[in-house]
């Protein structure tokens, strides 16, 4: 996200710094990550970068509505709020958090997912009998 930001200049508003904590940021800007690649991979048709540039055009609008549906800010962060939908329960309620680090939170929350997808990776392998 730094390279993205700081090449282009982008605000807040459109790349947060908190935008890993909100999976609706996280596909939006992996599916840009994974079109400039193919956009500037040396086989690619000397034009694919002018077609990444106008799909980035679209992408910045897009991310700008996930930014404020998300409500992460320059200096604080807060789940995205879900609504609960006819005879569900209530949607948990969402606070703002101050983050005073980025780095600090992006590698802990890093570090917090790769125990998780390993707990669940056991989980599942200890379910079928195999490991």
């Amino acid at each position: 996200m730094n390279w993205l930001r700081r090449t282009y200049e982008l605000p807040p508003s459109v790349v947060p710094p908190f935008g890993h904590r909100h999976p609706e940021l996280v596909w939006e800007l992996s599916a840009l990550h994974l079109h400039w690649l193919g956009a500037y991979n040396p086989d690619q048709h000397g034009s694919a970068p002018l077609g990444w540039h106008r799909d980035f055009a679209d992408a910045r609008q897009r991310l700008r509505d996930w930014v404020a549906i998300s409500g992460t800010r320059l200096e604080r962060d807060r789940s995205t709020r879900q609504t609960s939908w006819p005879g569900e329960a209530p949607a948990d309620a969402v606070e703002d958090v101050v983050i005073g680090d980025r780095d600090e939170d992006f590698l802990q929350f890093v570090a917090d997912n790769v125990v998780r997808r390993r707990e669940s990776e056991a989980a599942f392998y200890a379910r079928d009998g195999t490991a």
